[in-house]
């Protein structure tokens, strides 16, 4: 079964390189072209889930090793075990619900930037770009061999910046500059770490480097390499205060750029922790261990304050990724199973339920054309009550009720802290516990805030909204039938009022297209809440072999 990793990365590849041969043909079919493409690569990670060894989760499976560049002593290496086999599957069911959004949406909806006569435009690159940021996505988490790790987490970095570029907001120049400065800076000192290695050890294998243990490596040379590629590493989770790019970049993302942002790129950071810098530099891990603790723990408080005094929808949902990957970071601080597994947990869980929130934010400014809580007006639960009560599981799994996905991650991360490895100090790290359980306290709050002012209340006439996008009985783009232009204070009224409003105008609840993409969500955040042994036993014996390098 070897093959499988290759074709994982082929199919997406083909698929793209195949809309720059034959654009013409394949026009009339890029509606369900990129379905199609994305479909076939999650059927592929299916079968890699059921044909995957469980009880040999510790060692990478599937391997593919051949030579890449005989002079450097180059491999293209890939492989998959417990660490890696979620984010891949995660990776190709993302995609394909992204594709699922685009595809089936109408033209009044997100469907219409695959439609160029709705007012989309560039739909053939816009299925072309998020196939090769599927290429990128799923081949970090494949790599075995430190060069290749980083060829495929910079792939991602040019199809992300033209998705925010092109399809963003109003401020998507800023946001999308911002993005790129930002990790490519990140990326350039990551890298200067990862030769650090290579010059040290002779190698680039990670499973060879993992296996030493940081042998051929002094520990002040461990620790320079740590510091290297933890922060290119964080940059990308993104930590605090190396996250400022994050907020501007969700805000003026389309929507299923801000789903692939949060739910798979965030991700490949935090991946890149247990993949590669605690398992090769394990003194370096050590002995930096307390700083990243601390910066997980100010991230984790920063991130609630700030989402407390967002008033735009999508922001506040980006700063509270700030807070949910410092429990990340603080679960792999500790150095222990219960916390790695934890951080671990937590990854695929925020993927889960950021990638839904992000979901529930395009749609609910697709139809009300603005994400700003106070002027939605409240009570979408007496005007959308399907999308008001979908809106309100998903927050309420976020902040870490108990039976859902986001309460063991986050557990895990604090009872690791409360318990740390050998060598590192208790004290602190429960200082580090308390505080990170205060941010849990604080994510309740902003989260039943903006729930009071969004989904609870009656429904106001809300005429600050601007009903640019208000979805139609009848009519595109933003007018009714008959062409004529309505008052915006008048159609947002009817709208909210669950009337026809002038013109016929209503707000709908949930779409069909809509409920496809987010089901799937929804059931495995429930399934993961429920039954939290599904990934915790795939990741623990891979987790144990990581830490042989500091037991």
């Amino acid at each position: 079964m070897s093959w499988l990793p290759v074709a994982l990365l082929a199919v997406p590849l083909l698929g793209a390189l195949l809309l720059l041969v034959s654009p013409t043909v394949l026009r009339p079919w890029l509606r369900v072209y990129g379905l199609v493409v994305s479909g076939v690569a999650l059927a592929l990670a299916v079968v890699m889930v059921a044909t995957f060894d469980y009880g040999q989760a510790a060692r990478p499976q599937f391997a593919v090793d051949r030579e890449w560049i005989s002079g450097l002593g180059l491999h293209f290496h890939l492989g998959v075990d417990g660490i890696s086999l979620p984010l891949i599957a995660l990776t190709a069911l993302l995609t394909f619900l992204c594709f699922v959004y685009l595809s089936w949406g109408d033209a009044r909806g997100p469907g219409q930037l695959l439609r160029p006569r709705a007012g989309g435009g560039r739909p053939r690159a816009l299925v072309f770009t998020l196939l090769v940021l599927e290429v990128g996505m799923i081949g970090t988490f494949l790599a075995l061999d430190l060069l290749l790790f980083f060829v495929f987490f910079e792939i991602v970095l040019i199809p992300m910046y033209f998705l925010i570029a092109i399809w963003g907001g109003k401020g998507r120049r800023g946001a999308s500059i911002k993005f790129i400065l930002y990790t490519l800076l990140g990326s350039v000192v990551m890298l200067l770490g990862l030769l650090l290695v290579w010059a040290r050890t002779g190698t680039l294998d990670i499973i060879a480097l993992g296996q030493a243990h940081g042998a051929g490596m002094p520990r002040a040379v461990q620790i320079l390499a740590f510091v290297a590629i933890g922060a290119g590493l964080a940059v990308k989770t993104p930590m605090w205060p190396l996250h400022t790019w994050l907020p501007d970049a969700h805000t003026e993302a389309p929507t299923v750029g801000s789903v692939l942002l949060a739910g798979v790129l965030l991700k490949m950071g935090t991946y890149g922790f247990a993949r590669i810098a605690i398992p090769v530099l394990p003194e370096g891990a050590a002995a930096v261990a307390p700083w990243l603790g601390a910066f997980a723990v100010v991230g984790i408080v920063y991130g609630a304050l700030a989402c407390l005094a967002q008033r735009d929808l999508k922001r506040m949902i980006a700063y509270s990724s700030v807070g949910h990957m410092g429990f990340v970071l603080l679960g792999f601080a500790t150095l222990t199973t219960v916390g790695i597994n934890g951080a671990l947990f937590a990854n695929v869980a925020h993927g889960l339920i950021t990638g839904l929130l992000f979901f529930l934010a395009g749609a609910i400014k697709e139809r009300y054309g603005t994400a700003d809580m106070r002027a939605l007006g409240g009570g979408m639960l007496a005007t959308l009550p399907h999308l008001g009560s979908v809106l309100t599981f998903a927050a309420i799994a976020s902040l870490g009720v108990p039976g859902l996905a986001g309460f063991w991650g986050e557990m895990l991360s604090l009872f690791g802290a409360f318990q740390p490895a050998g060598g590192l100090p208790r004290g602190l790290f429960l200082t580090f516990m308390v505080i990170g359980g205060l941010g849990a306290v604080l994510t309740a709050a902003y989260f039943l805030v903006m729930l009071s002012r969004v989904t609870h209340g009656r429904p106001e006439r809300a005429q600050a909204v601007p009903a640019a996008a208000l979805s139609g009985a009848s009519g595109v783009g933003g007018r009714p039938s008959d062409g004529s232009a309505l008052p915006d204070s008048e159609r947002v009224a009817g709208a909210i009022k669950g009337e026809g409003g002038v013109g016929g105008w209503v707000l709908r609840d949930i779409q069909g297209y809509e409920f496809a993409a987010w089901v799937p969500l929804i059931v495995l955040i429930l399934l993961f809440g429920l039954w939290p042994k599904l990934l915790l036993s795939l990741t623990t014996p891979a987790v144990q072999t990581l830490l042989g390098a500091l037991s």
